[in-house]
């Protein structure tokens, strides 16, 4: 390529590399001229191995969820405007996983990584993620967590517990006394934290805790699904409102309830949390919580590609909204 174009190899490089250092229009427009003419493509992969490449990683526990889809989309809008681009890992959200992914992607030296997770905790694996974090920061790299964390990188986490708690007092104050808590995944921090929100606020408003009835299960449509199936079986009790730990559960959970012939919400109440585009979709519509999941991903890129030095932690809350799937009683 050089000698075709009749210049140094250093000269060639700069020019294909992108590098900041000026090369003159004359022979810059050599080097090209060549390149056009050898159908010549730069070797990204040992352009990264040289420098940081202008990609961002983000790092995700499930990739099918329709609120990581808000999120990631947001990321690569908020990254095209930045100049870079999101690539995307999967981990099931298992920390030996997360720890295998970022040693990976320090050898091949994303510009940032973004980890998104209910609960990234410092002490997981006996420190090696945060150690292999750290290694990856030190080499340049920048780190940002979507998701609570006690890690000493920039991070967004949401307010489930004080959300959930508005929408667990809207439901006490709308007359439900009788509440089955679709809780999920007991291992899951965020989802764990909005089951204690949600009995919160209905005490507050006066619903009997032993009316309040706490159920695990797959944080699914079908978990969902399955978990008021088995409690159609078993007799609900005069239940009058249930309450999902996020969107996909309620919908799961409004589908046994017309299956059995149980109308929503003449008979039982149903909310969810998120306001995923589905919670409008389905009829009747879905009272939920709505988070800012598109302008968190819109922040974490620009958390990602700042100067800053200092890390920043952000919490963001969420917002009612109140739609068909419940009523006062």
């Amino acid at each position: 390529m050089a000698a075709a174009a009749g210049v140094s190899v250093s000269t060639a490089s700069r020019v294909l590399g992108g590098s900041s250092r000026t090369v003159a229009a004359e022979y810059q427009e050599r080097v090209l001229a060549a390149a056009a003419a050898l159908r010549y493509t730069a070797d990204a992969s040992a352009r990264a191995m040289r420098r940081a490449s202008d990609s961002i990683t983000l790092i995700v526990d499930d990739l099918t969820t329709p609120s990581i889809g808000m999120v990631v989309a947001a990321m690569e809008r908020q990254a095209r405007t930045a100049g870079a681009f999101v690539t995307v890992s999967s981990t099931g959200g298992m920390p030996e996983r997360q720890l295998d992914t970022v040693r990976l992607l320090r050898a091949l030296r994303p510009r940032a990584v973004v980890l998104t997770s209910s609960r990234l905790d410092a002490n997981a694996l006996d420190g090696r993620l945060l150690g292999e974090l750290r290694r990856y920061q030190a080499d340049g790299g920048r780190v940002v967590i979507v998701g609570d964390t006690d890690m000493p990188f920039d991070s967004i986490s949401f307010d489930n517990r004080g959300a959930a708690r508005e929408l667990g007092r809207h439901v006490a104050a709308t007359g439900h006394r009788r509440v089955v808590v679709l809780a999920g995944d007991r291992d899951r921090a965020n989802v764990a934290d909005r089951a204690t929100g949600l009995a919160e606020g209905l005490q507050d408003n006066g619903v009997d805790p032993r009316h309040i009835r706490i159920v695990h299960c797959a944080v699914s449509r079908q978990g969902g699904f399955d978990a008021v199936r088995g409690l159609l079986a078993g007799g609900m009790a005069n239940t009058d409102a249930v309450l999902a730990a996020n969107d996909l559960v309620a919908i799961g959970a409004m589908s046994a309830l017309r299956a059995a012939g149980v109308a929503v919400p003449s008979d039982v109440s149903v909310t969810g949390f998120d306001d995923i585009q589905l919670a409008v979709d389905v009829t009747p519509r879905l009272t939920t919580v709505a988070l800012p999941l598109p302008e968190a991903g819109a922040e974490a890129i620009r958390l990602a590609v700042d100067n800053h030095t200092d890390a920043t932690h952000l919490t963001v809350g969420g917002r009612l909204v109140v739609r068909d799937s419940t009523t006062t009683r």
